[in-house]
């Protein structure tokens, strides 16, 4: 059966979607501790890390030379970009001010790159078939779940609404459905690039982990407990990715 542009929006754009899930643990977790700030900086940062694993391991497979030169170009981006939001101290995100603000705008700007390679993931997908197009799809759409948590888990503690926590989630992955189209459009044109913009995603994600959460982590919570909470993301996300992939 053919592939209609229709049925790629739709699909792409239920990923992004899926996303916002990730915010709904905090329905019932309303007013999470300081310690509890450092343990969910833990459990993104395992979230992330894993991630960023897989995009490196599926950049591999179509480039290594691509994936390694789009890894080094993305922890120079987002560097640079830390440094230009740390200049403005005075930066406002809804209800977040300050350092808070700038954090929000790194993980959700991080997350946004992450979904332009995974929007031309789907495209290119679709590219060869209704059926490979519609499982990758899914496999997307299902493991954005935990990165929606894994943004809510730093913006919540900090002061964001569900509902807005739900909402900056859902437009970390909105580069999905707009790059979908025109991947599949452009196959031949996109599929070259994909070990690049994997690479360039995960390198921005290390680059977050590192730079960012893992040192504010351990600011609020014992090294144990985030090394428990590092490793226990880590796992939980590289085990769904394991069943997705059977």
């Amino acid at each position: 059966m053919d592939v209609s542009a229709p049925v790629v929006l739709l699909a792409a754009l239920a990923t992004a979607l899926a996303t916002g899930l990730g915010a709904l643990p905090f329905l019932v977790v309303r007013h999470p501790s300081r310690s509890w700030l450092g343990v969910s900086n833990g459990i993104a940062a395992g979230f992330m890390l894993a991630a960023s694993a897989v995009l490196v391991w599926e950049g591999g497979e179509r480039g290594i030379v691509g994936t390694v030169v789009g890894g080094l170009l993305g922890v120079v981006a987002i560097g640079v970009a830390r440094r230009l939001i740390q200049d403005h101290q005075h930066l406002e995100v809804g209800a977040l001010r300050g350092a808070d603000a700038a954090k929000a705008v790194l993980i959700v700007g991080v997350m946004t790159v992450h979904s332009f390679a995974e929007g031309v993931a789907i495209g290119v997908s679709f590219g060869g078939g209704d059926a490979l197009g519609l499982f990758i799809a899914i496999a997307i759409a299902v493991h954005n779940i935990p990165e929606g948590l894994a943004i809510s888990l730093v913006l919540v503690p900090r002061g964001a609404s569900v509902a807005a926590a739900a909402g900056w989630s859902i437009v970390s992955s909105l580069p999905q459905p707009l790059m979908a189209l025109p991947a599949f459009a452009f196959v031949e044109v996109f599929d070259p690039l994909l070990p690049y913009g994997l690479g360039f995603a995960a390198g921005a994600m290390v680059w977050m982990v590192v730079a960012e959460l893992l040192p504010e982590a351990r600011e609020h919570a014992s090294s144990r407990r985030v090394t428990a909470a590092v490793t226990l993301s880590f796992a939980a996300m590289l085990a769904l990715q394991a069943l997705l992939r059977r």
